[in-house]
């Protein structure tokens, strides 16, 4: 067996790279990030990290993805828990609001890299952003317009197109408190985050709801 391929087949050590990559990355951006300092993050040699990725941007590229991925797959169990059953639309649509901005908490180091993502956007290569974009949280309400289409069906809501529609509902909750507390950097008292989102769903549901509803 090739010293490559039995480093590849360590995923420990690839674990070991992508979390301390993930660290170096959101604490000084993808442009000064090294790869030695993530080396020495990790604890392995720079020959190790180059036994697993090609060189940094394929490294920044594979965390980016991999963390957008984890996220992606809480938000879906999240819209699938508040909204596959609507029992009371605007409570759900509230309730689904605040647990997909309190998700941002389980995941500080990958949200890191989302402010490194917004902040060097011109200078991390266009193949990354275009991958980040497809596979990102950022288009998560295209996940979310399935849902609001289904309860479109059942009259609850009058939606001519679903994805414009989930949009103006993650612009009304979602974008805002991120915005504000730059994806959980600065965190805001949980009042002031209910009192945002309610006013977003209310907002919402004033363009979207069927009337007599």
């Amino acid at each position: 067996m090739s010293e490559r391929s039995e480093f590849r087949g360590r995923p420990d050590k690839r674990r070991a790279i992508t979390g301390a990559a993930r660290k170096v990355f959101g604490q000084v951006g993808y442009t000064r990030a090294s790869v030695e300092a993530i080396a020495a993050e990790a604890a392995v040699s720079k020959r190790t990290i180059y036994n697993h990725f090609a060189d940094k941007e394929q490294l920044f590229l594979d965390v980016a993805l991999e963390g957008a991925n984890e996220v992606t797959a809480t938000i879906a169990q999240i819209m699938d828990r508040h909204l596959r059953k609507i029992v009371d639309l605007e409570q759900d649509l509230i309730d689904f609001s605040l647990d997909r901005i309190a998700a941002v908490t389980e995941f500080p180091d990958h949200f890191a890299l989302v402010r490194v993502i917004e902040a060097e956007a011109n200078r991390i290569p266009p193949a990354i952003l275009s991958a980040w974009i497809d596979a990102g949280p950022q288009t998560a309400h295209l996940r979310l317009a399935p849902y609001l289409r289904r309860i479109a069906d059942r009259g609850l809501l009058r939606i001519d197109d679903a994805d414009t529609a989930a949009a103006h509902l993650t612009l009304l909750t979602i974008t805002d408190i991120n915005n504000q507390t730059f994806y959980g950097a600065r965190p805001l008292p949980e009042d002031v985050i209910e009192k945002t989102v309610v006013a977003g769903v209310h907002a919402f549901l004033r363009a979207y709801r069927t009337q007599g509803q």
